[in-house]
């Protein structure tokens, strides 16, 4: 395929755009006098020491354009998207609090229907939250908690040249109306077999199989793994044509879609297969989609052609370089 129609949208995709400035914020709140922060910037969720776990703490906020044209979804995701950052670590959700600001009693009544769905869908409870019944906004944000042994923990920053570039992603979806760049896997699906995609992260962790993962969210598939060589300093290539894809789907769309069970990997090259293979055995699709090496960048083959997607001497998507205590 052309290579530039797609690093061009992928460049200028909010789900990339919105991240550029957290640096800035990251900067202000520095973590490294905790001593018992353990992972935090540039992670899916922050790692808190406590005995011989970690809790993962990550919060997510959903859109008001989604709020008010969906508040059911907006509620199932607000509980999805916290769920899948929890997974990514290789931990088990715990539980979740909210934060609902809405005067409009029907937005309300939808919100929360949709995160009875979800509580249900994944089983993690919501056991508290706050309301703001008064002010003149539509928004519902949750936060969640969750917890993987010291051992267990994967991050975001510990790719290593060498290493097998592998995509897995559930190929039987949709697209909701409301929501055009989400792959819907989940809310049609049985209950069983969701909960079961999200273990199996748990899985991979205690076999020790990745270097590091991320699910893949708001970038898309390429757009994550581009958070992930950030985060680690290292840099790669990624064979597009080799990623999973159903059918009848658009290829740019679908490389730029939030994927409701996805997940990106970077892996010593004799593990790629055994990752591969739990997930197909849970329903998902997997590939070796390119190679980690040095750096600096980021680019995409297709065809014998090349194209740099991302230079991180001077490009950015979140600004959160190697951390690690």
């Amino acid at each position: 395929m052309e290579l530039r129609p797609l690093i061009d949208a992928i460049r200028g995709f909010p789900g990339i755009t919105r991240k550029n400035s957290i640096h800035e914020i990251v900067k202000l709140l520095p973590t490294t006098a905790f001593v018992n922060v353990a992972a935090s910037e540039g992670e899916d969720a922050a790692a808190i020491e406590f005995g011989d776990h970690y809790i993962l703490f990550a919060t997510d906020g959903i859109m008001e354009s989604l709020v008010r044209d969906d508040p059911f979804l907006a509620g199932y995701y607000a509980v999805l998207v916290n769920v899948n950052d929890i997974a990514a670590m290789g931990g088990r959700p715990l539980a979740m609090v909210d934060v609902m600001s809405s005067k409009d009693d029907r937005i309300c009544s939808q919100i929360l229907k949709g995160m009875e769905a979800a509580v249900k869908k994944f089983n993690v409870p919501i056991v508290g939250g706050h309301t703001h019944p008064d002010c003149k906004y539509q928004a519902i944000d949750i936060s969640i908690i969750g917890s993987v042994p010291k051992t267990d923990l994967i991050r975001s920053d510990g790719a290593q040249v060498g290493d097998d570039i592998v995509f897995v992603m559930d190929l039987d979806g949709f697209y909701p109306a409301s929501i055009p760049y989400a792959w819907d896997t989940t809310t049609r699906k049985d209950d069983d077999i969701v909960q079961r995609q999200m273990a199996t992260m748990c899985t991979i962790a205690s076999e020790g199989l990745c270097n590091s993962a991320k699910d893949m969210s708001n970038p898309g598939c390429i757009g994550t793994l581009g958070m992930l060589l950030e985060s680690s300093g290292k840099g790669g290539y990624v064979d597009v044509d080799k990623i999973p894809t159903p059918d009848g789907v658009e290829f740019i769309r679908w490389c730029l879609a939030y994927q409701g069970c996805g997940f990106v990997f970077v892996c010593p090259p004799e593990n790629s297969a055994r990752i591969i293979e739990l997930f197909e055995d849970v329903g998902c699709a997997g590939a070796i989609v390119g190679k980690v090496d040095g750096g600096p960048k980021l680019t995409l083959r297709s065809e014998g052609s090349e194209d740099v997607l991302f230079d991180f001497t001077k490009d950015i998507i979140t600004g959160c370089g190697p951390y690690r205590k």
